[in-house]
């Protein structure tokens, strides 16, 4: 691995859907390691897995990284690989795509890297997969959860 490789776990959970729920991310940058999770008090599955990877984008002080990001959310992994978002950002979200804020928000991060997605089985033998949905499931379950501002306070017809 270079030293502009970034390797990114992913996990997202919710309790409910919608409910409390909560994301989980692991950084490996050579030997570096870094654990990354939040709860909210009411959101969705898949904006806790989008969340997931744009928790760990942010937290990257560099720009111009070769990245992959290991995520079992279809939702996610297709939306990048198969032009999903390039598509909505291009008719700009018509038709009520639904998580725009989250979707927006990842765009922005993903023009400084060159990113890559893979899909990983959920809750099968992925070691750092699994520990993800533990962090993710253990902000869930946690205190102090934080409010999903456009989960909460937007038409929540438009996210799922």
């Amino acid at each position: 691995m270079s030293q502009n490789s970034i390797i990114i776990y992913t996990d997202g959970s919710s309790r409910g859907n919608p409910g409390p729920g909560g994301y989980g991310s692991v950084l490996f940058w050579g030997n570096i390691t870094k654990e990354l999770s939040q709860g909210y008090r009411l959101t969705t599955n898949n904006r806790m897995e989008l969340m997931a990877v744009i928790a760990a984008l942010e937290a990257l002080k560099k720009t111009d990284l070769d990245i992959v990001i290991y995520s079992d959310s279809s939702y996610v992994v297709k939306a990048v690989m198969e032009g999903w978002l390039s598509k909505w950002i291009r008719t700009n979200f018509k038709g009520g795509i639904k998580n725009r804020d989250l979707w927006l928000r990842y765009y922005h991060l993903s023009r400084k890297h060159k990113i890559n997605f893979k899909w990983v089985k959920g809750h099968a033998d992925n070691e750092f997969n699994n520990r993800c949905d533990i962090l993710a499931t253990r902000a869930a379950d946690g205190k102090n959860l934080l409010i999903d501002e456009g989960y909460e306070h937007k038409d929540s017809s438009l996210y799922e």
